[in-house]
């Protein structure tokens, strides 16, 4: 029994380098924070979050530093990305001010490569995996000074190499203490979100239908479920969560975001969510619950293509008609045998069918394709930048596009990779500073020119014919459809420098400001105005 109040702080770092001049989406509250501090603020801890993404320059490092004062340990995690790089900063910055206090990480990334975080000195100990109930037990083992080795599903560092606890098994949201919400300060995330230029926040979903197009809203991410049971090469969530898929009960997430949309009246809820779609019964009980308590607030999800093809129709009306306004679908490839290889069960016109299955129902579509796979041919690569030019035509709402593999330790197809040659970053620092992974090729020659050409210039079109260049529709925009729609993009490259020309000298003589992408990927930064130089 626990006979005194302890101080725990735990960091989430910022996911977007704000040095380029644009804010990452406030409504990327900290879950993993909120989720894992369930658990000590039980036990009678006092447990104090600080959300990276709030401060601006080294500010939210500063205050890290003073939180940890006195603290009995602090706590961090990451994915891919910029993550990892504010992440080591941070943790790098708290351990030179303060080198006894007990530090730990986990997440995604940390779970796939503990070695990387362990070897920095940084850290005590890995939480690998799903976090909630280790988190518990290291929280305890290191308040009573007890070995770490006997707390199951930790990472740690003993005599140069990882030692590994005993695995601790995937539970259900039914063994896990709700989400403790009042820890939250929400103010600053509904005042960053409701600024009128938020629209331009980096990875910033589109504005309900309801609300109007590049009009500010007020959105909040949750989680509904841990894990995925897709087998995926290129992701690490088969290693990580061993294929398990644990949902939140419908009536569970209806009644927790009611009682959240009374108390803070947000406008959209973005379901956090590896695969939020996988059991049918359960997204059409929570669309049904959404109609049946008159919840006016919009949603989205990831949803499998299998999982729209095989839903009922009504289940797919409801969804729409309760408030689902995007769906998100990694579509993945072009070609049956890379489908095959990948490990999704998608055939031919699969993707496209179902993206125009969400699209007649007014549902937008976030759709990810990826080119490059290890060992994959020019010719597989150009089927899947066709097909994903076909989803653009046939779904208008839809928003495919395609983006340049990278390998990810702890999947099958990193160690492929690793076979052809691909050599990745060796140390921690390395990671944090390789960029956004939609954006930027990080295995240099795997993707022929002629293929990167292609997605160039159909990137350069689709986010013009979007309006996204601009922020509206007018004669550049259509004629980038009609290119887009009869094929001739790929011809067209010195129309895409015209275009490019044209609004330098537009935005010389006027005020008038870009509307940057902000769910659509640009493809590469050099085209979004054409320049192909």
């Amino acid at each position: 029994m626990i006979q005194r109040k302890n101080r725990i702080v735990l960091y989430q770092p910022k996911q977007v380098n704000v040095s380029h001049g644009r804010e990452s989406s406030k409504d990327m509250l900290p879950l993993e924070m909120l989720t894992i501090a369930a658990y000590p603020l039980a036990d009678g801890y006092e447990v104090e979050i600080l959300d990276g993404s709030l401060y601006t320059g080294d500010e939210g490092h500063k205050k890290l530093i003073d939180m940890c004062e006195g603290a009995m340990m602090v706590g961090t995690t990451g994915i891919l990305g910029y993550m990892v790089n504010d992440g080591y900063q941070a943790m790098t910055k708290v351990k030179a001010k303060h080198p006894d206090l007990p530090a730990v990480i986990g997440g995604w990334f940390a779970s796939v490569r503990p070695d990387l975080m362990l070897e920095t000195g940084l850290y005590d100990a890995v939480v690998l995996g799903q976090g909630e109930l280790t988190f518990r037990d290291l929280v305890r083992a290191i308040d009573a000074g007890s070995n770490l080795e006997e707390v199951p599903g930790l990472a740690l560092w003993r005599d140069g190499v990882v030692h590994n606890t005993e695995r601790r098994a995937v539970v259900g949201w039914d063994e896990i203490l709700p989400m403790p919400w009042h820890m939250l300060d929400i103010e600053p995330y509904r005042l960053a979100q409701m600024r009128p230029e938020s629209v331009r926040d980096v990875i910033r979903l589109n504005s309900p239908p309801w609300i109007g197009y590049d009009k500010p809203y007020f959105g909040i991410t949750y989680f509904g479920s841990y894990g995925c049971p897709e087998p995926c090469g290129f992701c690490c969530s088969p290693a990580v969560t061993d294929r398990r898929w644990k949902p939140v009960p419908a009536e569970r997430m209806l009644d927790d975001l009611e009682e959240l949309h009374d108390r803070w009246g947000f406008d959209a809820v973005r379901f956090h969510d590896a695969n939020w779609g996988v059991n049918e019964k359960r997204a059409r009980g929570f669309a049904e619950g959404m109609l049946n308590r008159d919840l006016k607030f919009g949603w989205n999800c990831f949803i499998e293509t299998h999982s729209i093809l095989q839903y009922k129709s009504d289940t797919l009306d409801m969804m729409a008609d309760s408030g689902m306004y995007v769906h998100e679908m990694g579509a993945e490839a072009g070609e049956d045998e890379m489908m095959k290889i990948i490990g999704k069960p998608i055939h031919g016109e699969d993707n496209v069918q179902a993206a125009v299955e969400m699209d007649r129902r007014g549902i937008q579509g976030s759709i990810t394709y990826i080119v490059g796979y290890p060992g994959e041919s020019e010719e597989s690569m150009m089927s899947t930048l066709d097909q994903c030019l076909r989803v653009h035509n046939a779904a208008p709402l839809s928003r495919p596009n395609a983006w340049p593999y990278r390998p990810i330790p702890g999947t099958p197809m990193w160690d492929q990779a690793v076979e052809l040659g691909y050599k990745g970053p060796t140390s921690l620092p390395e990671w944090g500073s390789i960029g956004e992974y939609h954006l930027e090729e990080t295995w240099p020659g795997n993707i022929p020119e002629s293929v990167s050409e292609v997605r160039r210039k159909y990137q350069h079109y689709v986010t013009l014919s979007y309006g996204l260049a601009r922020g509206r529709i007018g004669w550049w925009e259509k004629r980038a459809q009609e290119h887009l729609e009869n094929g001739s993009y790929k011809r067209r490259a010195w129309e895409a420098k015209a275009f490019g020309l044209h609004e330098r000298v537009r935005r010389t003589f006027s005020s008038a400001s870009t509307l940057p992408p902000t769910w659509v990927d640009s493809g590469d930064r050099r085209t979004i105005y054409g320049s192909t130089d």
